[in-house]
């Protein structure tokens, strides 16, 4: 609850800079915190009372989140939808992929885990792998985010396979807010 309120504060913050006031933050969920019955509630409380726009959070949902009570994931993620929330699959390919939720929940955005990243260049498993995910975030037209790219290879073959969106050390370690 804590990053949540950071992040929506750090956005309510952004609003009066011309260069910031459309970037979004995205938010990672643990199961724990999305099974909690008032979730929904919470983080929809949250967002209006800094009443900033809901589409610059982003929550990053993990797949194994999917796997318990769908119904009642799926009916807090519509919930979330419908508020104007963005939601990302983090570290797809990782846990227990499902062609059936990707096309049932309309998340935005598919996140090829790290794990995937750091060999493709030498482990064509691994390149078939990011291929396929980025075909199929593009095919469901969802944006993808490659976590872990360190190496301009990396960089450059990514953009050959046609991903648009990067995270990693090669553009920058973490930092604080002000000095974004």
């Amino acid at each position: 609850q804590w990053v949540l309120e950071q992040a929506v504060r750090q956005v309510s913050l952004w609003q009066e800079d011309h260069q910031k006031s459309q970037w979004r933050i995205s938010v990672n969920v643990s199961t724990r915190q999305f099974e909690q019955e008032n979730f929904v509630t919470l983080v929809t409380n949250i967002i209006q009372r800094a009443n900033i726009n809901p589409s610059l959070i982003r929550l990053e949902l993990t797949e194994s989140l999917l796997i318990g009570d769908t119904k009642s994931a799926f009916e807090k993620i519509t919930e979330l939808k419908t508020f104007g929330i963005s939601l990302s699959v983090d570290d797809f390919g990782t846990g227990y992929s499902s062609l059936q939720y990707l096309k049932e929940l309309s998340v935005n955005e598919l996140k090829i885990d790290q794990s995937f990243i750091h060999d493709f260049l030498h482990q064509k498993s691994d390149a078939l792998i990011v291929e396929a995910i980025i075909s199929i975030g593009t095919k469901f037209n969802m944006e993808v985010i490659a976590e872990g790219v360190e190496t301009k290879e990396q960089f450059e073959m990514l953009k050959v396979m046609g991903c648009q969106n990067f995270q990693g050390y090669y553009f920058g370690k973490p930092l604080p807010p002000q000095e974004l």
